[in-house]
């Protein structure tokens, strides 16, 4: 079994707390419905004008994984609500 866990931190305009809130939960909801992925807010919850945004899959094949996490990196890019400002990518093989 693999775990691929991606975590990206972006950046986008917001003058408050309900704008961040209104941009997350979109970015998170089109993941969800086009990718098989756990998706969250994780970290910067306090910081209107950023967030850390983690994402989860599990698997057998790491390979497969790890074009499922670029394509969904790409993804968000594509999307135009935030600019990606760092991308870390991390895989843990278990039996």
């Amino acid at each position: 079994m693999v775990v691929a866990t991606l975590e990206l931190t972006i950046t986008f305009y917001a003058t408050s707390l309900k704008d961040k809130r209104s941009v997350v939960k979109r970015v998170l909801a089109r993941v969800k419905n086009e990718f098989n992925v756990s998706a969250a807010e994780v970290d910067e919850l306090d910081n209107p004008g950023g967030a850390v945004l983690g994402f989860a899959s599990v698997g057998v094949d790491r390979r497969y994984l790890e074009g499922q996490l670029q394509r969904l990196e790409e993804f968000v890019d594509r999307l135009e609500l935030c600019e990606i400002v760092d991308a870390h990518r991390e895989f843990t093989v278990s039996s």
